[in-house]
Formats: structure tokens, sequence, C-alpha cells
């Protein structure tokens, strides 16, 4: 297991992926990697077949009467498309991930700046499920799959953020130039894809080499499609952690605007559009769930340990609240 924290840069042409840190380099793998964890579903949805085809999953779609010669057609764009990005080097990827040490208090989860676990780096805030669901034992928080602070166990949490989409603008105007919106549409749900694939790849990594947790997995795509490894890697925004402003604290761990050009608007968006982050959970009891409403208690709460205003607090959690405003 990585001791220390290390955050690490990563480049790639879509022909080669580079990982290195500021001390290490190595050439990890070719295309093939990169393709086995890509997913062409999403350019599927171009056909808006996802309500009225029974057969609407992959491959089955391109049997169907009605549209699976055109699903082909579409799949068949996109594979062309994704080999002339590959050849023209249309794009890079850039992505940053970073491993701290970590122990969770109460809803919280410290980051601390190294193994003496004396100095607070940052804290990441969690919201804890409050609904009554039928037959529902347990009422969940992120800061439940790390070790509590007073527990003696030196927990750690990673965190990371990658992007697909260095250089898309300038494919997009190409398209826009010769008013060609189809190509448009599909580049931008390939680099969508190509995003996903990334954060996939970079979990297994993570899991068998960089964090290491998980050495001897070994998992087909199919098995990782149906999340058959130890940890999860929720992101905030997602129903296990519905808070956007999270990310000015995953931004500021992971440098991922110098080390990465991934940027945050205003309103808390990754800037390339075909970006993907979050966070890494090793614990084996780690899973995904939806938080769901929550009270003006734990708003309340959440936004004093956030330090910040409630009413600021309220807005950002809007679709959370189980009260009128």
């Amino acid at each position: 297991m990585i001791i220390q924290a290390i955050i690490f840069f990563i480049s790639i042409s879509l022909t080669h992926i580079h990982q290195n840190t500021r001390t290490l380099a190595c050439t990890h793998t070719r295309k093939r990697t990169h393709e086995s964890h890509l997913s062409l579903s999403l350019p599927l949805t171009l056909l808006r077949t996802h309500t009225q085809y029974p057969n609407r999953g992959y491959p089955r779609i391109f049997d169907d009467e009605t549209v699976g010669a055109e699903a082909k057609k579409v799949f068949d764009d996109a594979q062309t498309m994704l080999k002339t990005l590959v050849a023209g080097r249309k794009l890079e990827a850039n992505g940053v991930v970073a491993f701290w040490p970590a122990n969770s208090v109460g809803d919280d989860i410290e980051v601390y700046e190294d193994e003496e676990r004396t100095t607070v780096k940052q804290v990441l805030h969690t919201l804890r499920q409050q609904e009554q669901r039928e037959e529902q034992t347990e009422y969940l928080a992120m800061s439940d799959f790390i070790a509590p602070k007073g527990s003696g166990v030196k927990d750690y949490i990673g965190l990371f953020a990658v992007t697909a989409g260095i250089g898309m603008d300038k494919l997009l105007k190409s398209y826009d130039d010769v008013n060609d919106d189809y190509s448009k549409i599909m580049a931008q749900a390939l680099g969508d894809r190509l995003a996903e694939a990334f954060a996939e790849k970079l979990h297994v990594d993570v899991r068998v080499k960089e964090w290491g947790y998980a050495p001897a997995e070994g998992l087909s795509p199919e098995d990782l499609i149906k999340v058959k490894y130890d940890g999860i890697r929720p992101a905030p925004g997602y129903p296990s952690q519905p808070d956007h402003t999270e990310k000015d604290q995953m931004w500021d761990l992971l440098s991922a605007k110098d080390l990465a050009s991934i940027e945050l608007t205003e309103s808390l968006a990754m800037l390339p559009a075909a970006s993907v982050s979050g966070q890494y959970f090793a614990n084996p009891e780690s899973k995904y769930f939806a938080v769901g409403k929550i009270t003006k208690e734990q708003v309340t709460d959440y936004a004093a340990r956030k330090k910040m205003d409630f009413e600021t607090c309220e807005r950002w959690l809007a679709p959370m609240l189980g009260y009128d405003r």
C-alpha cells in the first residue's frame, strides 16, 4: 500500500498511455487497453431508442427490425471516427490521481499532510442517509468507509480527475465549419466514452498497482461493468455525495488545474466537458448508495462543518431537501 501522498500526472495521446510522477516515468499500454474499457453504447443513444425498442441493449439493437440497420451504421461510424482520432492524434487525455493519509471524524474525512497525521490538509464532508425505507437497517455516509480517527487504523483515501477532451474544441470547430452536426455530436459522445474508459482503466491500475490493495484481481471487462471488484469511486454531485462543492477540496488536493489542465467553472462543472473525477475508497465493505432526502437539521450541521452560510448550502443541496424552504 502506498503510505504517503503521491501525485501522478498522466498524459495520453490515445495510442500510448504515459504515467509518471515527478521522478518516475513509464510507458504503460497501447490503444488496445484503452479500447477494452471503452463502451460505445452512448453513441447509439443518438437514435433515441432508449424507451422505444425492447432490443435497445448493445448488441441486441442491431437485430431490431425497425432501427437495427441504422444502429449498426451509427456504431460503425463511431468505430471509424475513433480510428481517425487515434491515427490523427486529435485528442489528448490528461489525468491526475493522488493518495492521502485519512481518517474519519463523524461524517467528515480528515485528509492529512503526511504520515505523522498531525496536520489536517483538507476536510472532505459527507452527507448521511435519513429517509426511512422499507427493510433498511443502516443509514450510510461515505465517511463510514474510512477508519475512525480514534480506531488506531491508519487509513487512506484516493482522488482522481481525468479528461479526454484536450483538443476537443478545435475538433468540434472543424465540424462546425463544414456544418457537420452529426460528426460533432459523435465526437462529443466519443470524448465522453473515452473519459469514462480512462477512469475505468485508471481505477484498475489503482487497485492492482498504484494503491495495490487488490494485486491479483484479474477481472474481465464484463466483470468490471458489473463492479465485481473491491472499492468504489464515487464523485461529488452523484447520489452518494450530491454536493458539487466538495470538488473544491478535491481540486486543492489534486492540483488538477495545474497538473491535468482540468478546470472547474463557477457552477463546478468540469472543463473540458469530457472529464471524470471522483474519490477512491478501498474498504471491501464500501458500496454505492443514494443519500436521498435530508432534513433541515442535517443541512444546518453540514453548513456549519463546511463553514458555509446556510442559505448557500441550501441552494447547493436543493434537490436533496426533505422540507419546504
